[in-house]
């Protein structure tokens, strides 16, 4: 084995001083002069278990929330005092005028970039935790967002025993805006099922990263990510690891279909194989593709985001010049 496996991630690289970095001016903070209509969200669930609202009414006013759902049933749910319960909780965590105001510049910068852009309607509800795995889902065809509040109670919140701590870390208030932000950044960069190379999914993952700059220019970035900060800041300071693995790995340009699991997808952390796995960050690939891409535009400012987001992999990669420094 190569000495670089040896050395790579040590506690030296991990801890080690970072260069100072002029700081540079934030190319996607723009001056919006058409704001969004501001956002005023709808509680389902408040009249959904307020005894007050008859049934009917309720199912009038939201038709298309029952489903196949018998009246019977959701009788006995209103009734459910566990299922009040939750929903009591959950909703009072969340500051609704901070909300409204959070997803209207949210709305108002996805608007800036992409015109066509038509603010949703936007529904708070309670799936009693059944949902909180997505707790974000956005309905196209009738242009409504749902946002499940029992998906944001907290990490370590004893609703959630039983669930692995790294799914709770993204499980917080905080945590909304930029889930909602990942949703329609998803929504306008579609994969393309021809890419086969580990390149192509990182640099896919970075154009969604490249939109949660755009859409949430004054967010924090360990927010984007859905990291903790010590996960974002221990990513930062291995971004030179990172790549360094990825290169002598040869894994920039591999067809593995293993490397999705183990840098890209949700986990406790990444999967080096090396002793220092458990103290690493999860989902370093989409770091990664996300550092290239603003790396792109470093080189490329002048680069519209549509644009952008049809180029390929490979040539976002090319005129990035991406090669990370300590």
């Amino acid at each position: 084995m190569k000495f670089f496996r040896y050395l790579l991630f040590s506690a030296v690289f991990v801890f080690g001083a970072v260069s100072c970095k002029k700081g540079t001016r934030n190319i996607w903070t723009v001056e919006i002069k058409e704001p969004a209509k501001n956002v005023e969200v709808t509680d389902i669930s408040k009249e959904f278990y307020d005894a007050n609202v008859p049934l009917e009414e309720f199912k009038q006013k939201y038709p298309w929330f029952q489903g196949s759902v018998p009246d019977e049933d959701y009788s006995i749910r209103r009734a459910d005092t566990a299922e009040v319960k939750i929903y009591k909780e959950a909703i009072s965590k969340i500051d609704t005028a901070k909300l409204n105001k959070d997803l209207t510049g949210l709305f108002s910068h996805i608007k800036y970039h992409f015109p066509e852009f038509k603010e949703p309607q936007v529904f708070l509800f309670s799936s009693v935790l059944s949902g909180i795995m997505e707790p974000v889902f956005y309905r196209d065809d009738v242009n409504m967002l749902f946002i499940d509040v029992t998906g944001f109670m907290g990490d370590n919140n004893p609703n959630y025993k039983g669930l692995e701590q790294y799914f709770q870390l993204s499980m917080n208030p905080q945590n909304i805006v930029p889930k909602v932000s990942q949703t329609f950044a998803e929504y306008f960069v579609q994969p393309n099922p021809n890419h086969q190379k580990f390149i192509d999914e990182i640099i896919y993952q970075g154009k969604i990263m490249t939109l949660q700059d755009a859409f949430l220019p004054d967010f924090p970035d360990y927010l984007k990510m859905h990291y903790s900060q010590k996960q974002y800041e221990w990513a930062k300071e291995n971004e030179v690891n990172i790549w360094n693995y990825f290169v002598e790995s040869n894994l920039i340009f591999s067809d593995d279909i293993r490397l999705k699991e183990r840098f890209i997808n949700p986990g406790p952390f990444s999967k080096f194989y090396t002793e220092i796995d458990n103290e690493s960050s999860p989902r370093v690939g989409i770091f990664t593709g996300w550092q290239i891409s603003r790396k792109f535009y470093q080189e490329k400012p002048e680069t519209k985001l549509g644009d952008f987001l049809k180029m390929n992999a490979q040539d976002i990669f090319n005129q990035s010049n991406y090669k990370p420094k300590y």
